[in-house]
C-alpha cells in the first residue's frame, strides 16, 4: 500500500514555552498531543487545522533547525488556505500576530495577507479569489 505524500510543518520555537494558545485561537487549531519536558515547558506539541497536522518542536542543539528569533528571521513562509481572509488576520492579531503585508486582492487570482505570529513564524493568510 502506497501512502499519498502529505506535508506537516514542524516549527521550532525557543526553550521555555509553555502557552501555544495563539495556534488556537487565531486558526482554530486542536492540540492532538504533547509532549512535555520536565519542567512543564513544551518539547513537542502536535496541532490540527482542520485536520492539516504540524508541530511545535522547541529548539535543540542537535538539530541545525532553529527558531526565528535565534537569526531574527526565517526562510519559510506558511500558506493557509481559508474561507475568509480578513476574519483569520483579524483573529490573529487579536491573538498576537503582527501584520507584515495587509491583505490585499492581487491580479492573479488570489487575495492575500501576511502575518508574523508572536514566535517569529511567517504566515501567509490566502484564498483563491
Amino acid at each position: 500500500m502506497q501512502t499519498k505524500p502529505t506535508f506537516a510543518p514542524q516549527l521550532v520555537i525557543p526553550n521555555g514555552v509553555t502557552d501555544i494558545s495563539f495556534y488556537l485561537k487565531a486558526f482554530g487549531a486542536t492540540e492532538l498531543r504533547r509532549f512535555s519536558n520536565d519542567d512543564g515547558t513544551i518539547h513537542v506539541s502536535e496541532l490540527s487545522i482542520n485536520g492539516t497536522l504540524f508541530h511545535l518542536h522547541e529548539q535543540t542543539g542537535h538539530s541545525a533547525a532553529v527558531s526565528p528569533d535565534k537569526n531574527n528571521g526565517t526562510t519559510v513562509t506558511i500558506g493557509l488556505f481559508v474561507d475568509d481572509v480578513y476574519a483569520v488576520v483579524a483573529r490573529a492579531v487579536e491573538a498576537g500576530a503582527t501584520i507584515t503585508s495587509p491583505v490585499q486582492d492581487y491580479d492573479y487570482g488570489y487575495r492575500q495577507g501576511d502575518i508574523r505570529d508572536p514566535f517569529g513564524h511567517l504566515w501567509m493568510i490566502e484564498k483563491v479569489i
